[in-house]
């Protein structure tokens, strides 16, 4: 079986790995973003896809046009019979949709049709979900709407982060997908029309999407905290040294009810003992590390010291 891969982050560089491992796939290309400048120097990186493709000899596209005949000339030329698209981060015309043979194959990290669209593991980690899933589909016109081949279920643990639960995806994704793919291939496994009950569409996110609202529960911003680090990441504004300055929010978690904060000034940070709290609509919240504006990462006590105590 013939396969050229379509992805870019680490997500989805260690199932192309897998795919790699497999005797019964040859992965004849690998389609991914385009280099990008990385870290304070801005040095220009190649995506983990690219990377890991390099490594193993396998031909790399990265086009910026993806209807452009000499991009369409080449995916034509390393004659795939199938393709796989995991997080390359860009919706596929259909004249390339219809240039494989037996179409694309998708991994989407949630129970389709719920949480179709670009951000399924943040939304389900917002929303308080204890159960999500991963779901094989082949790829049509839509917005993750294709037909499905597998499906499985995933647990989501009490204080699961978008970055532990990438993990849970990859374990269960890797196998499911080579087992799908060869079920497809074969004819084995049929794709099956997604139910017209339980959609959901989760958008994709930006910067300003990861802004605390103070007045809402403290469960519903462990949870932002949780869904959006690394990315957008949360940050709030808070007055510190007679000065408006953005701070990162980096972990926390809700506070015993017992405590306090000793003003009326809501919105601000306050200590109890070398201990930072906010207060949050139904009880203060306990911010353990947090990223002020120009500075790096530091604990909660670091920060009290530095920028409570004068």
């Amino acid at each position: 079986m013939r396969v050229v891969f379509f992805g870019t982050p680490q997500f989805s560089a260690e199932i192309l790995s897998a795919m790699v491992a497999d005797a019964d796939i040859t992965v004849v290309g690998v389609v991914c973003q385009s280099d990008e400048p990385v870290g304070r120097k801005k040095i220009l990186t190649a995506p983990p896809t690219k990377q890991f493709a390099i490594a193993h000899s396998i031909p790399v596209l990265q086009p910026t046009k993806l209807r452009d005949e000499t991009f369409l000339a080449s995916i034509d030329a390393l004659r795939a019979d199938i393709a796989v698209i995991i997080a390359y981060g860009r919706i596929l015309p259909k004249v390339v949709l219809d240039r494989i043979p037996k179409g694309f194959v998708n991994v989407h990290p949630s129970l389709l049709p719920k949480y179709r669209g670009p951000s399924p593991m943040q939304a389900a980690i917002t929303a308080g979900d204890t159960v999500t899933g991963v779901s094989i589909m082949v790829i049509d016109e839509g917005m993750d709407t294709g037909p499905l081949l597998t499906q499985a279920n995933m647990y989501i643990a009490p204080k699961e982060t978008t970055e532990t639960l990438t993990e849970k995806v990859v374990t269960i994704a890797a196998p499911l997908l080579i087992e799908s793919l060869k079920g497809f291939f074969t004819g084995s496994i049929v794709p099956t029309a997604q139910s017209t009950e339980g959609i959901s569409v989760c958008k994709m996110l930006s910067r300003e999407d990861g802004k605390i609202d103070w007045t809402e529960t403290a469960a519903t911003i462990d949870q932002k905290i949780r869904a959006y680090t690394p990315w957008p990441g949360t940050w709030t504004v808070w007055t510190l040294n007679g000065a408006e300055t953005i701070v990162k929010i980096i972990s926390g978690t809700s506070a015993p009810s017992d405590v306090r904060r000793p003003t009326s000034d809501v919105q601000s940070p306050f200590s109890i003992n070398g201990r930072l709290f906010c207060m949050a609509d139904d009880a203060p919240f306990e911010i353990t590390s947090l990223q002020p504006a120009g500075g790096k990462i530091i604990s909660a006590a670091d920060f009290v010291r530095g920028y409570l105590k004068h």
